[in-house]
């Protein structure tokens, strides 16, 4: 039988022919997925397939980004009102031998993470220090760097028991960096080692601070991004489907506060985290096996 349009369903018909394809299908796609305590925001650019840290300025409409080992060394921002990457800061001196998380310094330096170590032998590890005002610049800077070495790591590689020094989450506190290991390790005990390092300049010594114990699961457990609230020092650690919250700690000893783990109850390659607000956090995964390079939003309780 014929059915008659109304006005209104020729409207809304004639609206959809206006929106990009990709758009349409991406939105129709991720209204069919359940994506657990994660509310989708958008699909990321190709450009960043390997997504593996993002960052943000509390007073910018900007999510900055890096992509993983063997890419540009480049750092680009993701604008969140127009979903696309409008900005690209380039380290002229820098080198992507496996680029892993971002810091931010309220200042307006970038801190990028060259220190993804899957085997424990790299004896490079490094922090870049980029101006995010670079990217306004052609895009090009010269980065200072801080180089550093871990005070326990005596042989690159361990033995494959002991393989527990790669590194993919940073955080920036009071003028120190502090790093969150990837525990590799063949025996997994679920603890996240942690180190200082001053932030400036320099080849420095990690100091190790203790640790956090994760969960069992190893494929689930490893830490794999970090990031501050700087106006309340509330830290945020991800894996692949979950997100531990740390407040109320004393000075820098993080295993003093409280821990919370949320799961998120959607298992992908998460590889970057970062506060939008105190109680909400931007999660960001790779493309892999089909799914992901999409950027989520976490509310917390």
């Amino acid at each position: 039988m014929y059915n008659k349009q109304t006005n209104d369903e020729i409207s809304i018909f004639t609206s959809m022919k206006k929106i990009p394809f990709f758009l349409v299908f991406f939105a129709l796609t991720a209204s069919c997925q359940d994506f657990g305590k994660l509310e989708i925001i958008s699909d990321l650019p190709k450009l960043v397939d390997e997504v593996s840290g993002i960052a943000k300025f509390e007073s910018q409409d900007l999510l900055w980004m890096v992509n993983d080992s063997g890419n540009p060394p480049e750092i680009y921002g993701f604008n969140l009102k127009e979903q696309k990457i409008t900005q690209t800061a380039y380290a002229k001196n820098g080198k992507n031998i496996d680029w892993e998380d971002l810091a931010t310094h309220p200042d307006g330096t970038l801190y990028v993470g060259d220190f993804g170590n899957n085997n424990s032998d790299r004896k490079d590890l490094t922090i870049y220090h980029i101006k995010e005002s670079s990217s306004k610049n052609k895009g090009k800077t010269e980065a200072a760097v801080t180089t550093f070495k871990f005070e326990d790591q005596e042989k690159f590689p361990p033995k494959r028991k002991d393989i527990s020094f790669d590194v993919e989450a940073l955080i920036y506190l009071n003028d120190h960096f502090y790093v969150f290991t990837r525990n590799r390790a063949k025996k997994y005990d679920g603890k996240t080692r942690i180190y200082k390092i001053p932030a400036k300049p320099g080849d420095f010594i990690a100091k190790y601070m203790g640790s956090i114990k994760t969960c069992k699961d190893q494929s689930d457990c490893e830490i794999t991004s970090a990031d501050i609230h700087h106006p309340t020092g509330k830290i945020a650690l991800l894996s692949y489907d979950k997100v531990w919250i740390i407040d109320n700690y004393k000075g820098d000893d993080f295993s003093s506060g409280n821990i919370d783990k949320i799961k998120l109850g959607y298992d992908s390659q998460k590889e970057g985290i970062c506060f939008k607000s105190e109680n909400e956090l931007y999660i960001a995964d790779e493309k892999t096996k089909g799914k992901g390079r999409n950027l989520y939003l976490l509310k917390l309780k």
